[in-house]
């Protein structure tokens, strides 16, 4: 049941990506570039995602199991480190510079394009090189 609801809710993130036009690198550019042709459409597509998950967030604070009867993971805790900034920094870096974060990547992939697929196999490889330093650092701790 979880990997059916994962499906149809990962599609419609898909689906809502493409219609707000979140998969345009140049949308994302141009909310990017505040002293240039500024575009402030990802402001509403961003204030449309967090006003719903406000009360999402609300109600599922209430119950004691998820909707397909799984207990709910426990929240992190509110650790600012090293990790964390290097990895902010990096991700914005690459928004910045592609116009991809990695659900509009993968959603891209869907129409074609060989600039999405090229970011979604560096980013791939990216996750995979970070998971090998991490493990790496740790054993050496």
């Amino acid at each position: 049941m979880r990997n059916i609801v994962s499906a149809i809710s990962g599609g419609l993130f898909g689906l809502g990506l493409l219609i707000s036009g979140m998969t345009d690198t140049a949308k994302v550019q141009g909310w990017l570039d505040l002293f240039g042709q500024w575009d402030p459409t990802l402001a509403f597509v961003l204030g449309g995602a967090i006003l719903p998950m406000l009360l999402a967030w609300r109600v599922a604070a209430r119950r004691k199991v998820s909707a397909t009867g799984e207990a709910f993971p426990a929240l992190p805790g509110p650790l600012i480190d090293g990790r964390l900034l290097t990895g902010s920094v990096l991700f914005g870096a690459g928004w910045a510079l592609a116009g991809f974060c990695p659900g509009p990547a993968i959603a891209s992939l869907t129409w074609g394009g060989l600039g999405g697929l090229v970011f979604v196999i560096a980013m791939v490889g990216g996750m995979v090189l970070s998971t090998v330093v991490g493990k790496r650092r740790l054993a050496a701790a």
